[in-house]
């Protein structure tokens, strides 16, 4: 899927510069740093909607003995 952004000037030589000085695209470090940042937004993002949800009652949470008792870490 082509997707397009426009990068900050300062942005766009940082990038230039490590593709330049390392040999590999600028493509490939873009991949890289939505792969990364990515998982820090989901666990950003999920961990507030699930808190939301749970304000809202419609989730809920559990006890460490509750978790304990579920993973059969007590036998």
């Amino acid at each position: 899927m082509a997707t397009s952004i426009r990068l900050e000037p300062e942005i766009e030589q940082r990038l230039d510069y490590l593709a330049t000085q390392t040999g590999r695209t600028k493509a490939y470090y873009l991949r890289e740093i939505i792969k990364q940042g990515l998982e820090d937004v989901e666990d950003i993002y999920l961990a507030d909607k699930a808190l939301e949800d749970i304000r809202a009652g419609k989730g809920r949470t559990y006890t460490t003995d509750e978790v304990r008792k579920e993973l059969g870490l007590d036998d």
